[in-house]
């Protein structure tokens, strides 16, 4: 894997001098002005997928799309069909995802989909794999990775994402079986701290997937979700986002991550959810793109913000907000709720509620589209898509 921090300020370094897992060749002097000879000894290790990873990820980043998470654990999509009166079987979160991946069309406004490992290895219910059915719709498959959140101990209460351990051969078997990007949540408490101890185990979980992730070629999402439960205010989460995106960034330079070839996935500068000051969606806006600015280093293609609990028409809102002016990474979306909840309600589990459903899934698809072009209005939205999904504790 190439060193982002070399790709970014040694732009004199010729392609053919980088050679993987062997000293780096001193550059001609035709090639070198007025910078100093790398070190001696400096070693470069440029994964093989190094050009697919990047056109993968610019591909994700492309105007107008965004990702459709739908890498609910098996438990927790139990507990979505609980929600209309399913019970949580093979079956039915067959029938549901088969509903999500072939909505026709969706592939307009969705350049990437994350699945569950169920997901990424299922057929739909007429027996089409459910990967190709995606392909076909020129939507990226892509695939959770972490096996979950553990109490951190010696923390306050904190947790730690777990699932290294047997990434390598996991990541592999996933891209063989047509998983081209890869996700890994982890999450860091305000009211819990955050103590030193979880940031930099969040931080350095997260460069270590993603360093392994792109050596099997997988784009790795990573996601370092500032959980939205708490009384704080807009200006508490930011300077814990500041600290959390830094030790995150320094952590994957440490690991010789591709900068170019991943995707972030944070969560939004809002309040505490049980803050009394709400922010406008300009606040929000103005709040994380000054978070973006300071942290994020332009080489990065993508941020494709979570949704963490937010209303569905509170999420692109705040979105479309973020994307009055130009910026210089893609800033787009990767909701699970907040593209899937009125939709799951329109089904309810009937068949013949399947097209209505698949039109209730594109319409918030279309209007996040219109939000990362900075061209959403909100006008004609639901009452049922203004209700805010904030669940105190929430499990993912």
């Amino acid at each position: 894997m190439a060193s982002a921090s070399l790709l970014t300020t040694s732009p004199i370094i010729d392609k053919s001098d980088w050679v993987k897992g062997q000293t780096l060749r001193q550059p001609s002097a035709s090639v070198v002005r007025c910078h100093p000879v790398a070190p001696s000894g400096l070693t470069v290790r440029a994964s093989s997928y190094a050009d697919e990873l990047v056109k993968t990820a610019k591909s994700i980043a492309s105007p107008g799309r965004g990702i459709l998470a739908m890498d609910e654990s098996n438990a927790t999509c139990g507990k979505r069909l609980a929600s209309i009166g399913l019970e949580n079987t093979e079956a039915n979160r067959q029938a549901y995802r088969t509903l999500l991946v072939s909505a026709p069309g969706l592939g307009k406004y969705i350049s990437g989909a994350i699945l569950f490992e169920e997901t990424l290895y299922q057929t739909t219910i007429d027996g089409k794999k459910m990967v190709d059915v995606l392909v076909e719709q020129n939507i990226v498959p892509g695939i959770k990775v972490d096996k979950g959140l553990v109490p951190l101990a010696g923390s306050n209460n904190e947790s730690w994402c777990q699932g290294l351990d047997g990434l390598a051969p996991r990541s592999a078997a996933y891209y063989e079986q047509g998983a081209r990007f890869a996700k890994w949540r982890t999450v860091v408490s305000i009211p819990n701290g955050p103590s030193e101890l979880a940031v930099k185990e969040a931080a350095w979980g997260l460069a270590r997937y993603a360093a392994i992730s792109q050596d099997n070629g997988l784009v790795p999402i990573v996601e370092p979700e500032i959980l939205l439960d708490g009384e704080h205010g807009i200006g508490r989460t930011f300077e814990v986002a500041k600290k959390v995106w830094a030790e995150v960034f320094f952590y994957l330079a440490q690991n010789n991550v591709l900068f170019e070839g991943i995707l972030l996935k944070p969560s939004m500068a809002t309040p505490g959810a049980e803050c009394k000051d709400k922010a406008t969606p300009q606040q929000v806006a103005d709040y994380t793109l000054s978070l973006l600015r300071q942290r994020i280093p332009p080489a990065v293609p993508g941020i494709m913000f979570l949704s963490g609990g937010q209303s569905e028409v509170e999420a692109t809102l705040n979105l479309n907000a973020m994307n009055q002016t130009p910026n210089p990474w893609h800033v787009s979306f990767s909701y699970a709720r907040a593209l899937q909840n009125t939709c799951l309600k329109t089904w309810g589990g009937r068949p013949e509620n399947v097209k209505a459903a698949q039109e209730a899934l594109l319409i918030r698809a279309n209007a996040n589209s219109l939000a990362q072009l900075g061209k959403y209005t909100g006008e004609g939205e639901s009452e049922e898509a203004k209700q805010g999904m904030f669940v105190k504790g929430y499990v993912y």
